[in-house]
């Protein structure tokens, strides 16, 4: 079988962010099947240019990526990033129609646009379409006040309704994604749970960050990393706040491994505030993060107290979790119950600066508790959400589709 994704924040291994779906790829790869990416040209977490290829292909283990042009705007204002998201709709689909022999297309959402593309490719080829739903969009938008005209809100519901209707089947990576859409009426055998995870093998316990410590003259430091997007939605004003109360621990160190809309903001308001405890080591490509995580003595994960931040399950949990570090989680809902059930890390309220403060302090006086979360969290999450055994739900529920399509 041969696989197109359309995927405009796609991330490969030189880039920072989560690269679940290459990982997907690569080991539907191995089965004998093929895979390929329409991907942007920029990154959607910085804006930048992506790191030029040799050729008009890459390839990474098998999984073939081919870049679309996409206006470079993406972080100027929201109407420029909705700019940024209708050309990279338009020349996705362009690109998406010059590969051959494709037997099934899929879109993934956010953003949302790209699923139009995906599935107008999807009729023009005469394939299924199946829709992977990453985050609710429009919700996450208008509860975190982005999205507040009421026209455009009921234009982005239409939208939501109508591609949910034209989807072959959905895929979901959260089990509250998967009530969502039912309540939303789309029959629950049109709906797939695959879980995000990790490929553990990515994060070894002996992974040696002692040469990140030197650098960063953290020897002899708790330090305490958050690594991923730096935006609206993740709410680090909080982890300032915290590292305010903090400063009369000299033994404690935050780093913030990442980049996004709000690091410059971030980075200004730090220094304004004289914060000697905490570090933006800016954005890292994903094969970096385990030094980085090994270098670390727990993780931090944060979110906006929003409704449906509750339903999400962030990458970089499973991330902390197969580095075997404990979290201290930020967030509630589904990702709390999983942390709470592998007694791998402490939850503390959303946007509560001086719970944050209190449960990194404790931490830093119980290291022997810290290792044993750590290593709590990696057994569990090679139980429960490993990598491989999603592939093969993946694989699975791909092969159903095409064949229910065929019938």
């Amino acid at each position: 079988m041969h696989v197109l994704l359309i995927h405009q924040a796609f991330i490969s291994p030189k880039e920072a962010g989560g690269t679940r779906h290459l990982e997907l790829g690569q080991r539907f790869v191995r089965e004998g099947n093929a895979f390929t990416i329409v991907a942007s040209n920029l990154s959607y977490h910085s804006g930048k240019a992506v790191e030029p290829s040799d050729g008009d292909c890459e390839e990474y283990d098998g999984v073939q990526v081919r870049r679309a042009w996409t206006l470079a705007a993406l972080h100027r204002s929201y109407a420029w990033r909705v700019a940024s998201f209708l050309t990279f709709m338009v020349s996705s689909i362009w690109t998406a129609l010059r590969v051959r022999d494709v037997d099934l297309v899929m879109g993934t959402s956010p953003p949302i646009f790209q699923l139009l593309s995906a599935w107008f490719v999807a009729v023009i080829k005469r394939k299924p379409f199946v829709l992977e739903v990453r985050d609710l969009w429009p919700e996450f938008a208008i509860d975190i006040g982005l999205l507040k005209n009421p026209v455009l809100i009921w234009c982005a519901r239409a939208l939501e309704k109508f591609l949910y209707s034209r989807a072959t089947h959905l895929v979901v990576n959260s089990p509250a994604y998967r009530d969502y859409l039912i309540n939303k009426g789309v029959p629950a055998e049109k709906v797939s749970f695959i879980a995000n995870g990790v490929d553990t093998s990515l994060f070894s316990l002996h992974v040696d960050g002692s040469g990140l410590r030197d650098q960063y003259k953290l020897n002899g430091k708790f330090v305490v990393t958050y690594a991923g997007a730096v935006s609206m939605a993740n709410d680090l004003d909080v982890v300032l706040d915290a590292a305010e109360m903090l400063k009369d621990a000299p033994d404690v160190h935050l780093l913030i491994v990442g980049d996004g809309k709000d690091c410059s903001r971030l980075q200004e308001r730090a220094a304004r505030m004289h914060l000697p405890n905490i570090t933006f080591t800016g954005p890292r490509p994903k094969d970096e993060m385990p030094r980085f995580l090994a270098m670390s003595d727990a993780c931090l994960a944060t979110l906006k107290d929003i409704p449906m931040f509750r339903t999400t399950y962030p990458n970089k949990v499973f991330d902390y979790m197969a580095a075997g570090r404990p979290t201290i989680l930020g967030i509630d809902g589904v990702i709390r119950d999983v942390i709470e059930a592998a007694d791998g890390g402490v939850a503390v309220p959303p946007g509560d600066a001086a719970s944050l403060a209190a449960a990194i302090r404790e931490l830093s006086h119980d290291r022997p508790r810290c290792e044993q979360m750590g290593r709590a969290a990696r057994e569990y999450v090679q139980h429960h959400f490993n990598r491989d055994q999603q592939a093969i739900e993946f694989r699975h529920t791909i092969e159903q589709v095409a064949l229910r399509r065929a019938a």
